[in-house]
């Protein structure tokens, strides 16, 4: 096979390669549009309000949908409408805040991490019980629990909605908030068939991510209760998170929601018979609960050199493992021919 790197066969490296399709295209080329910062674009205010709806509402824990550029921003600005300077956050030690954001939170916001290491990327609520600290004198107290959902760096696990509610229970109890980083949780939602609302019954603050799976081009939505809305506002615009004619980006937005969540399932499916292949040919692989494949092979670099020769791009995750994700853009053949592909190198 000829190479070609710059239109690769199957770019398994994530599911944020995703290519706008061409209704999505249509779509933002027919947004009405505004200035976003005046509060003025209606393509913006109709993602936001729709958003809003699938995670239960105006009259939820969750009251507002904020539009933002990145997920890294949604999720700095949720945990920040909670956490403040010379307060903690209790997360999973691979997840995505503390392993892929560039220390925002202590950067930007004087805001101090905990973490320990699970063996699925989950937390649960006995470990949490030991984790979180009542705040005192020469205490530093626990303000808010951190949970990704799916966790990218655990092979796109999922939470169960009674682990989920036990947390919930917990936070309550200890009087702390829960965030949800649900860059994934759209898998997450067909994965199990929780209801979105019932997330928004979950989390205090929780972002989404529109441009992985679902396919738009950029973009997350960060939810909060509705009293916070300005504030997010004031902290998107302090971090260079103010755009103006956004309604472009937002049209492609609502139209990924209104019509690419369901079809998630097909990436799982292609997840799970690129693990069966794998599997055939003798390599360790995870079990993947959603679109994310772990793999395990003895020199990643060799592997991943010798695919992308072949035109197959794959991540490498770690000492001796690959991560390959699926979505819209990978199908069924491709899934086939990564696999044999990657057995050669393996």
């Amino acid at each position: 096979m000829t190479s070609s790197h710059s239109a690769p066969l199957v770019d398994l490296r994530s599911d944020t390669v995703t290519r706008p399709t061409r209704a999505v295209r249509a779509a933002m080329l027919e947004a009405e549009v505004g200035d976003d910062v005046y509060g003025e674009d209606p393509s913006v205010a109709a993602l936001e309000a729709r958003v809003l709806e699938l995670f239960g509402g105006p009259g939820s824990r969750l009251g507002t949908a904020l539009f933002v550029p990145t997920g890294v921003m949604a999720n700095h600005i949720g945990l920040r409408m909670t956490a403040g300077p010379g307060e903690e956050v209790v997360c999973e030690a691979d997840a995505h805040i503390v392993a892929h954001e560039d220390a925002n939170l202590a950067w930007h916001g004087g805001i101090q991490t905990r973490t320990t290491l699970t063996e699925r990327g989950q937390l649960s609520a006995e470990q949490l019980r030991r984790l979180i600290r009542t705040p005192g004198p020469y205490v530093v107290g626990t303000k808010v629990v951190a949970l990704e959902n799916t966790h990218n760096r655990a092979g796109g696990t999922v939470y169960s909605l009674e682990q989920l509610r036990e947390i919930r229970a917990l936070a309550d109890e200890r009087g702390v908030s829960v965030h949800i980083d649900g860059a994934r949780l759209w898998n997450a939602h067909v994965a199990t068939g929780i209801p979105l609302a019932e997330f928004g019954q979950i989390a205090d603050t929780l972002s989404v991510c529109l441009s992985k799976g679902l396919g738009a081009p950029v973009g997350s939505v960060v939810l909060m209760p509705a009293d916070k809305r300005e504030e997010a506002k004031v902290m998107r615009h302090r971090l260079g998170g103010g755009w103006r004619q956004a309604g472009l980006l937002a049209a492609a937005g609502t139209y990924v929601v209104d019509h690419h969540i369901e079809r998630l399932a097909e990436d799982h499916a292609n997840a799970a018979l690129l693990a069966d292949r794998l599997r055939e040919q003798g390599i360790r692989v995870s079990a993947p609960e959603t679109n994310i494949v772990m793999i395990e092979v003895e020199d990643t670099a060799k592997t991943v050199a010798g695919c992308r020769e072949r035109n197959i791009l794959i991540s490498a995750a770690g000492p001796g493992v690959l991560r390959a994700v699926t979505h819209l853009d990978v199908s069924e053949k491709d899934v086939l021919e990564a696999a044999a592909t990657i057995a050669d190198y393996a």
